[in-house]
C-alpha cells in the first residue's frame, strides 16, 4: 500500500478516458506488464477500491500512469482529482504477461477500448529487450483511440475503427496485418468477444496467446471470489490467479 501524488490528469479528446500520472515520493515498487492497482476513492458513497490496470511506469521519473474510463461513481470521481492530491493504492496486484520470459521476436499486442492500457507497458518491456512489437488497436471511432504517439515510441501501430474514421474499417480481428504477416506471440486485452476472436486466430495459427481478463473485481486479492473464472484448471480468481491467462487454460472452445 502506498500514497502517490497526482502529477497530472489529462482528459482524452472523447471526454470518456483520462490519463492519471502519479508520482512516488519513495521508489515505486517493481511492476510487471498486465498487473493492476486497487485505488481508494475518497468519497463516502464509494466503498470499494477500484481495480485499474497499470498503464506505464517511468522509473527515471518515478511515475506511474493509469488510463481510466469513466464508467461509474468511482472512476468519475477520480476524473476530477487535483494536481498535488494524494491517492492511496495497493499495488502491484495479480499476475501479468509472461511475454518477456520467452524469446519472442515478432509479438503482436492487440487492444480494444480501454483494454489498450496495459499494452503500453508491455510494448516498452519488449522494446527494452531489443524487440519491436506490433500494436493492433481498435475502437468505435477515431476519437476513441488515444495516445497513439506513445505507442509509436515502442513499436509499429496498426489501427481499426468500426466507422472507418481512422485506420482500416472494421474490427481488429479483420485487419489485413493478421494475414499479411506472421507473429510468434499474441497478447490481448479488451472486450471479451474481441479477445475470444483473437484467441481463435492465435489457436488456428498455432501461436502462443495470453489474454488479460476484465471480470468484475471487488477485493483485488482473491478473498471475495467475485471475479472467479471457470477454467480448465478449475475455478480461478481473476484478480489473484490472473488477470492474465494463457488461452489454453480457458474454456473458450478454441
Amino acid at each position: 500500500m502506498a500514497d502517490l501524488v497526482v502529477e497530472s490528469l489529462t482528459t482524452m479528446p472523447n471526454g470518456q478516458y483520462y490519463r492519471l500520472i502519479l508520482r512516488g515520493e519513495s521508489p515505486l515498487l517493481d511492476c510487471r506488464p498486465g498487473q493492476f492497482a486497487e485505488v481508494r476513492i475518497d468519497q463516502t458513497d464509494v466503498l470499494l477500491r477500484r481495480p485499474i490496470s497499470i498503464h506505464f511506469v517511468d522509473k527515471e521519473r518515478n511515475e506511474m500512469w493509469l488510463l481510466i474510463q469513466k464508467a461509474g461513481k468511482g472512476t468519475t470521481a477520480l476524473s476530477s482529482i487535483q494536481r498535488g492530491n494524494r491517492l492511496n493504492l495497493v499495488y502491484p496486484l495479480g499476475n501479468g504477461f509472461n511475454a518477456t520470459d520467452n524469446d519472442y521476436r515478432h509479438p503482436l499486442l492487440v487492444g480494444g477500448g480501454v483494454g489498450v492500457a496495459p499494452l503500453l507497458m508491455l510494448g516498452a518491456a519488449f522494446r527494452n529487450l531489443g524487440v519491436e512489437p506490433t500494436f493492433l488497436l481498435g475502437a468505435r471511432k477515431a476519437l476513441d483511440l488515444n495516445e497513439l504517439d506513445e505507442y509509436e515510441k515502442f513499436g509499429r501501430v496498426f489501427l481499426t475503427t468500426e466507422d472507418g474514421s481512422l485506420g482500416e474499417k472494421g474490427f481488429v480481428t479483420q485487419h489485413s496485418v493478421l494475414s499479411s504477416e506472421k507473429f510468434d506471440g499474441v497478447f490481448a486485452c479488451g472486450p471479451t468477444p474481441m479477445m475470444k476472436a483473437i484467441a481463435q486466430y492465435a489457436a488456428s495459427h498455432d501461436i502462443p496467446c495470453e489474454v488479460s481478463l476484465e471480470n468484475r473485481m471487488a477485493c483485488g486479492i482473491g478473498a471475495c471470489l467475485c471475479c472467479v473464472e471457470d477454467t480448465r484448471n478449475g475455478h480461478q480468481r481473476v484478480c489473484a490467479d490472473g488477470p492474465v491467462f494463457n488461452i489454453n487454460d480457458l474454456k473458450w472452445q478454441i
